[in-house]
């Protein structure tokens, strides 16, 4: 059994390595403690067999590849195929946010076309900014690191404010940001919260 321990050690210390997350990444994604992950590395405890199942599907390997201490074919393909795989998420990441602008641009140029007297349509580029906020924490929750969550809503809500400010620009709502104090800390407070 110790040494099955060490085999399963090796690799979801090897796996986690080659995706470039940590520990604490790989706890909160499978609902454990950074301690437990810790342990399950270093060989002194191993996750039961439906965490491992967890694991294997994480890593897009399968629970066999967790328990052998050979398996270089399905190294290099597991390598080519993550490799591959984070650099489409990357591309439709980055695909949907130009898309975002795009379609900004669109309606800029619309409006520029068929309503000569209006002014402000410029800001159809400053609604792009939590647009495209929104886009990102979609997939960065499902692709991404969790705690760049924190980051890309903070950036939300303080673009949401300037574009709400500006949008009523003749009015001086500058102390709509006040609100914005209280909820910054209500988004750093969150971040500390531990699964």
């Amino acid at each position: 059994m110790d040494d099955l321990k060490s085999i399963i050690a090796v690799n979801i210390s090897e796996l986690r390595r080659k995706n470039g997350i940590t520990q604490l990444e790989l706890a909160e994604r499978l609902n454990y403690s950074d301690k437990a992950v810790s342990k399950w590395e270093r060989g002194e405890s191993c996750p039961d067999v439906a965490t491992l199942k967890q694991i294997a599907d994480l890593f897009s390997v399968t629970v066999d590849y967790l328990l052998q201490v050979e398996h270089t074919l399905e190294k290099a393909a597991h390598r080519e195929y993550t490799g591959k795989q984070k650099r489409n998420r990357l591309l439709i990441t980055a695909i949907s946010c130009v898309l975002v602008w795009l379609i900004a641009t669109f309606i800029f140029v619309n409006i520029d076309l068929w309503t000569s007297g209006l002014h402000g349509h410029w800001l159809t580029f400053v609604y792009a900014v939590p647009v495209t906020m929104i886009v990102l924490l979609v997939f960065n929750s499902i692709w991404g690191r969790p705690r760049w969550n924190f980051v890309i809503v903070s950036v939300l809500m303080w673009s949401f404010l300037t574009a709400f400010c500006l949008t009523m620009l003749p009015l001086n709502l500058w102390l709509l940001f006040l609100v914005g104090i209280p909820g910054q800390i209500i988004i750093i407070l969150w971040a500390g919260i531990r699964k």
